[in-house]
């Protein structure tokens, strides 16, 4: 069935010399991987350029439900970018950012509200000016709202957090997966920070990578089978 949908580039992998699979996550399929042929090639309308990592794209494809690798027919830039390209810190996090989407965007149901997020956070970054070095940490902690894992902020004079429950606690949990009050303080505060406010959002290199630990644990704790990131290091040599 030929069907148009818009979709957001995730991940690409060499197949053979001629052909890619590549891992869009679409508006209205959800996570859909594509066999795309001649991706290296000047006159094919699926050129490398357009499968670039968080590449907003329309989509014209042959899609076939139950099927493992669908067809592209057509596929063009909906959102061209002007930061991410020439931007060392952006195109860091855009590529990090892709790979943790690919790890934890597992469904293959559409989610309208996930995807407008995903698309809406992506051109913040493009144009983004300042108190990039932390957008991604303020992404992640939004997506879990649309994961189902959202931290559950009640008030409260709370000392630690409880990450496989979700929730801030006034005692220590029973098992070993919860946050000290030192980084809980940092954690609890970066729940509270939007977009809007990166520019005022002002942390530490130490503390910045220590929420990034944090926040990869709670995806490993809540999403199925989300294994190690190699893009990790990339960012830390990066903000060093």
């Amino acid at each position: 069935m030929q069907l148009k949908t818009t979709g957001i580039v995730l991940h690409a992998i060499k197949y053979s010399d001629s052909a890619s699979i590549v891992t869009i996550y679409t508006r209205h399929f959800g996570r859909v991987s594509y066999m795309v042929h001649g991706i290296n090639k000047k006159k094919s309308i699926c050129r490398s350029a357009l499968f670039q990592p968080l590449s907003i794209v329309d989509l014209d494809v042959f899609h076939s439900p139950g099927k493992e690798l669908q067809k592209i027919r057509d596929i063009k830039i909906v959102y061209p970018f002007t930061g991410i390209p020439i931007n060392p810190i952006k195109n860091a996090l855009a590529l990090f950012l892709s790979e943790m989407l690919y790890r934890a965007l597992r469904q293959t149901e559409p989610d309208e509200s996930l995807f407008l997020f995903l698309e809406n956070s992506i051109q913040q970054l493009d144009c983004c000016e300042k108190g990039i070095s932390n957008f991604h940490l303020v992404c992640l902690v939004k997506m879990t709202r649309y994961l189902g894992f959202e931290p559950n902020q009640e008030d409260g004079e709370n000392e630690y957090f409880d990450l496989i429950n979700g929730v801030f606690l006034r005692e220590k949990p029973l098992h070993t997966h919860f946050l000290l009050p030192a980084v809980c303080a940092d954690f609890e505060a970066l729940l509270r920070v939007n977009y809007s406010d990166l520019e005022y959002y002002v942390i530490s290199r130490t503390k910045r990578i220590k929420l990034l630990e944090v926040l990869v644990e709670y995806y490993r704790l809540h999403v199925p089978d989300f294994h190690g990131l190699q893009s990790i290091a990339v960012l830390h040599s990066l903000f060093d």
